[in-house]
């Protein structure tokens, strides 16, 4: 277990890697994961994640390339919310609206950075029972009270921990000292076949969600919990990306594109089993854990759109390329009284955690 250091642009970028071989690179410019190298069935390691070979690329134009969202991840419509009968503005992003926590989010921030030192340790039961902990990665970032129009000082700590299990743990922590709204959350794209091959409409993915948030054409929420049963949103068995992405006799598909939903997770706050992603031909599984209340599906339905991405190794990312699960609270919570509330009060603690094991079947 170990992590190296190396110069990224006036950034760092912070290598993690296990006794299996496998790596994360993450570096601390918007806490962004630049590279994940995960096996397939016959142990060769490739990296599944978009993302660039130099800084310039993240501050460029990008979507989100594996980015630390915040304050408040994805969209809170018209930009305004009420907070103990205050109404706050925050800065817009898409037309009115606001998106993942407004045009200078934690995405391009740089945070903090330490390394705990992974040392050996007892467990707590005998002298002669000695354990070693993985090594995490911290990063820290203090967002002033106002900053995109957001009341209350907050600081926010992400925790990046990968196991000989080859899960990697993302653990978000956040304190206020005044009442304020919180979600975080990353938005690595993964495609399972490598980052640049070919599009993920072939992948395989699983959802323990019965319903999802429907949208308006503007991508804010109804308030509609909707269910996915007899949809093309029903992954609650493994289901082909593809199968009816382009089933736009379905209202939400036809609004987005594609998948850019949040979907309503059965777990209730509670860290368990929320999905999985599999990729038939390298036999590439990502399963992902997590305590959050929803998990964000989008498949890269906009991207390229416009613009064109060169991305690591000079291979260009267009449509569908990649995909996006993006754990957090509801989109647009603060002002839709049914979802659960995204209020962190002064003095709270925001927590929240996700994991991704890789594994190949």
């Amino acid at each position: 277990m170990s992590i190296t250091t190396q110069p990224f642009g006036s950034a760092t970028l912070y290598t993690l890697e296990n006794d299996h071989g496998m790596r994360v690179g993450i570096t601390n410019y918007g806490g962004r994961i630049v590279s994940l190298f995960a096996p397939d069935r016959a142990g060769q390691f490739a990296d599944v994640t978009l993302g660039f070979d130099s800084l310039d690329g993240y501050l460029a134009r990008n979507p989100y390339f594996g980015a630390l969202i915040g304050r408040f991840a994805n969209r809170i419509g018209g930009s305004t919310f009420k907070l103990n009968d205050v109404e706050y503005a925050i800065s817009p992003v898409e037309g009115k609206n606001t998106l993942h926590g407004g045009p200078h989010g934690f995405d391009k921030r740089f945070w903090k950075a330490r390394v705990d030192d992974g040392r050996w340790t007892m467990d707590g039961h005998s002298s002669s029972s000695i354990v070693h902990r993985p090594s995490p990665l911290v990063l820290s970032y203090f967002s002033a009270d106002g900053e995109e129009g957001y009341p209350g000082n907050l600081l926010a700590t992400v925790t990046y921990t990968l196991d000989n299990a080859n899960a990697l743990t993302i653990s978000y922590d956040a304190v206020s000292d005044a009442d304020t709204i919180c979600s975080l959350t990353n938005h690595a794209y993964f495609n399972l076949a490598g980052a640049g091959n070919g599009d993920v409409l072939g992948h395989e993915l699983t959802l323990d969600a019965d319903a999802i948030t429907a949208v308006r054409p503007d991508a804010i929420p109804t308030g509609e919990l909707r269910p996915v049963a007899g949809t093309p949103f029903d992954f609650r068995r493994p289901r082909r990306i593809g199968a009816d992405i382009a089933d736009f006799g379905d209202e939400q598909i036809k609004l987005a594109g594609g998948y850019d939903h949040n979907f309503v997770l059965n777990n209730a706050g509670q860290f368990a089993r929320i999905g999985e992603l599999y990729e038939p031909h390298s036999g590439r599984r990502m399963q992902v854990f997590s305590d959050a209340h929803g998990v964000q599906l989008y498949t890269g339905n906009k991207v390229g759109a416009g613009y064109a991405i060169t991305g690591k190794g000079g291979k260009t990312y267009g449509q569908f390329s990649a995909l996006c699960l993006e754990t957090q609270h509801f989109p647009d919570a603060i002002n839709q009284p049914n979802f659960p509330s995204p209020i962190l009060r002064a003095g709270d603690r925001y927590a929240q955690k996700t994991m991704w094991k890789f594994d190949a079947v």
